[in-house]
């Protein structure tokens, strides 16, 4: 199967795994912080713990962190964290999405506005940009972790949307509900996934010269490195100059 478009830009984001595996580690933290401060530690009677501890578990952290988070939110002095969502607008009309969790509002507010001032782009309104983009689970699985036709098989069977190929690895794509599900699915023929995560898929990429997108990369990773950032997305492809220097 050919790749489709909408992950010319695959390379890039893999080489950013190992600094991504840290932010999501702490956004699972805050969640179960959150949850606990809103429905208390008993995830049999806290649906928001549940889906929570769902979620450390897709991104492999281990149990002890897990209950190390749960009693740390008991604790009256640990602070409570509000998700946002902050829409920009890089250069060339690029759309970039930051997904936040932050126990201090005026605080993030000050860094987008730093942000902006420093590499370009504007916050724009809500939706403007978010309407561009599907919220969706993705799998990535080896080529040569699994057979394909074994793969696509299970992974539809459990309800994936979509199956892809790109170079290196196999691409599943399902509704975020679905995500754990077809996870097991291909964990149980012994499977190996290289990542498993919510994401945000652009509906349109926009084009980007080689200046510009450099630019709208300075600012995404500017935002990165914002310690209540935890992901980024946005629709621009990559030129190849630049995977092929990332990779």
């Amino acid at each position: 199967m050919a790749g489709h478009s909408k992950w010319a830009n695959i390379k890039h984001r893999k080489g950013k795994a190992d600094k991504q595996k840290g932010k999501i580690f702490s956004r699972v933290a805050k969640e179960i912080i959150s949850a606990v401060k809103m429905g208390g530690p008993d995830p049999k009677n806290n649906p928001r713990l549940r889906l929570a501890i769902q979620k450390a578990r897709l991104n492999n952290m281990p149990n002890d962190i897990v209950d190390r988070n749960i009693k740390k939110a008991s604790s009256a002095d640990q602070a409570d964290y509000t998700e946002m969502t902050y829409e920009l607008y890089g250069y060339g009309g690029v759309g970039i999405i930051a997904d936040v969790m932050t126990d201090n509002k005026n605080r993030i507010s000050s860094e987008m506005r730093i942000a902006t001032n420093k590499c370009g782009g504007t916050v724009a309104s809500p939706g403007a940009v978010a309407f561009n983009f599907d919220r969706k689970g993705v799998i990535q699985i080896p080529v040569n972790n699994a057979v394909e036709d074994e793969l696509f098989l299970a992974s539809s069977e459990a309800g994936a949307e979509e199956f892809e190929r790109s170079d290196e690895v196999y691409i599943i794509t399902t509704d975020p509900t679905q995500l754990m599900s077809v996870k097991d699915a291909i964990n149980h023929l012994g499977f190996v996934c290289d990542e498993a995560e919510l994401t945000m898929i652009p509906k349109v990429y926009v084009d980007c010269d080689v200046e510009t997108a450099k630019s709208n990369l300075a600012l995404i990773e500017w935002l990165e490195d914002l310690d209540d950032v935890d992901s980024v997305y946005h629709n621009m492809n990559i030129p190849d100059e630049l995977t092929q220097i990332e990779t």
